[in-house]
């Protein structure tokens, strides 16, 4: 995924929420796992870098248009999520992990820099 250039006005977190499409329980929990594994083991320069991470179960909804396990992330910068997307090693692994079970299209990412 390229990171488009953004203006921002420099003060406030960036925030990003990404969506999937899985079907098998299964692949679900592995996929909320690879999560734990990405908690644990991000860092850049040495140092962890990703603020939050947060992932789980959609709640069965309509609302929720088939998409199954939802993961919340928190940067400090755009910098720091634009590290994550291109040259982060376990966000790397997350990614190769997803991969392989079964998602049915690519997931759904979206991200804003907090105004408030």
């Amino acid at each position: 995924m390229t990171v488009p250039e953004t203006t921002t006005t420099g003060g406030g977190r960036i925030h990003r929420t990404t969506m999937f499409k899985i079907p098998d329980s299964e692949s679900q929990k592995k996929l909320i796992e690879a999560y734990r594994v990405l908690r644990k083991d991000q860092e850049k320069n040495g140092k962890p870098y990703i603020l939050r991470v947060s992932a789980g179960l959609a709640i069965d909804d309509p609302r929720s248009k088939g998409y199954t396990v939802v993961a919340s992330t928190e940067f400090a910068s755009l910098d720091d999520m634009k590290y994550y997307d291109a040259e982060c090693a376990a966000h790397a692994a997350l990614k190769k992990k997803a991969s392989t079970l079964g998602v049915a299209e690519p997931p759904l990412a979206i991200f804003f820099e907090s105004q408030i």
